[in-house]
């Protein structure tokens, strides 16, 4: 007797019973029975149950797929290494803040004594002062957009927190390149909205504060802190953390901007509190334009005998 033909993998030449519901016929309210179960949220599949998903014990769950998403497309695209910048988001290009100090003084004319009208032209001056450091950040991400595929081992790239402002600066200047940069941002109380420079295959929506921090640190080759307020901080604070205690290997941390960065920051205090070491005051250091920023990366790497860049490209920086 000859064997069997192979069976089709999914088609049958008779369907099992359970491929058609119960007909109305054998009984009237099978139907409407049949539609409660299929509609019922017991009858999802689990990984397409998003009020399950969304319960205090998916939680676990939750975090494996916050990091999972971003870690596999990273390695997909090849991103060995990044340049982390942070910054603040209210510190926009020149133009814009020249913009705000000149419509302040606006509204100051018609109410000269007003002090709340006075505090605020002050502070739009102190933004449009600070509105150099956009320059410089875009001037950074111009720098390593131009390195993004000599780097060893991999491509290295910009990653911000994909807000605007400095971040915004940072992820343009890869863009002007023509080069990929990445973004995390991270879901909040109100809508928020990506700068339009991150590439959009890199731009990421992390519901975990902790799981975005994993991605910021894992692969970064240096961090580069301009001036910013509370969210910059605590990045800045974290790894500097994670460097004292060597969680982490020491990296470059680089702050942008001295004369900020002394009124804001006093590690030579904590020194001299004795609530740090000296050796923790060495885990950064200041600079003011981004092409010191990046010899200072550049040269780092090839003190330690491990170059970031190829042979060939890492002479003069581009």
């Amino acid at each position: 007797m000859a064997n069997p033909p192979p069976a089709h993998p999914t088609r049958r030449q008779r369907p099992l019973p359970g491929q058609r519901p119960k007909p109305p016929e054998e009984d009237p309210t099978a139907p409407a029975a049949v539609r409660a179960i299929l509609n019922s949220p017991s009858y999802r599949e689990a990984d397409r149950d998003v009020d399950f998903l969304a319960r205090d014990e998916t939680r676990g769950v939750r975090l494996l797929l916050d990091y999972a998403k971003a870690e596999r497309v990273l390695q997909d695209y090849g991103v060995a290494h990044t340049i982390v910048v942070f910054g603040g988001t209210r510190i926009p290009e020149g133009r814009v803040a020249q913009q705000a100090v000149e419509a302040c003084r606006a509204a100051l004319q018609g109410d000269p004594q007003n002090a709340t009208l006075q505090h605020r032209l002050a502070i739009a001056q102190r933004v449009l002062a600070n509105s150099r450091y956009y320059d410089e950040a875009r001037a950074l991400g111009r720098l390593i957009g131009a390195a993004g595929q000599r780097a060893r081992g991999g491509r290295v790239v910009v990653m911000t927190g994909g807000g605007p402002g400095i971040m915004e600066a940072a992820n343009r200047g890869a863009h002007d390149q023509g080069a990929r940069s990445a973004g995390l941002n991270i879901v909040l109380p109100h809508e928020q909205y990506p700068n339009p420079y991150v590439t959009p295959e890199l731009c990421f929506l992390f519901h975990y504060f902790a799981i975005r921090k994993l991605h910021f640190v894992k692969r970064a080759r240096a961090l580069v802190v301009f001036p910013g307020g509370y969210g910059t901080l605590d990045e800045l604070f974290e790894v500097l953390a994670l460097a004292q205690t060597r969680k982490i290997g020491p990296l470059p941390v680089i702050l942008v901007g001295e004369a900020y960065w002394r009124r804001v920051f006093n590690p030579d205090a904590l020194v001299e509190e004795g609530v740090i070491d000296p050796e923790d005051r060495e885990l950064f250091w200041f600079a003011e334009t981004a092409e010191a920023v990046w010899r200072d990366i550049l040269g780092w790497y090839e003190a330690i005998g491990q170059p970031l860049l190829t042979p060939e490209t890492a002479g003069p920086n581009p």
